[in-house]
């Protein structure tokens, strides 16, 4: 189950520089930053367009999504 607090307690139990969300919700997001002593980033969201897969996009970019330019 996602716990974003309990994931920023332990990033700083190891006293991080910066951490980095990658795939947490919304809701999640806001959570994991407010519990977070480091900065924090965001370098992936979760959406409903992409089924809650946001990189599929990255990974499929060669095939039917480059239909769409």
């Amino acid at each position: 189950m996602c716990n974003p607090v309990m994931q920023a307690e332990l990033l700083n139990e190891q006293k991080t520089d910066l951490n980095i969300i990658m795939g947490l919700c919304v809701g999640h997001d806001m959570l994991f930053s407010g519990a977070s002593k480091a900065p924090v980033t965001t370098l992936v969201v979760k959406d409903r367009v992409l089924c809650h897969n946001p990189v599929g996009a990255l990974y499929t970019s060669t095939s039917i999504y480059s239909r769409f330019k």
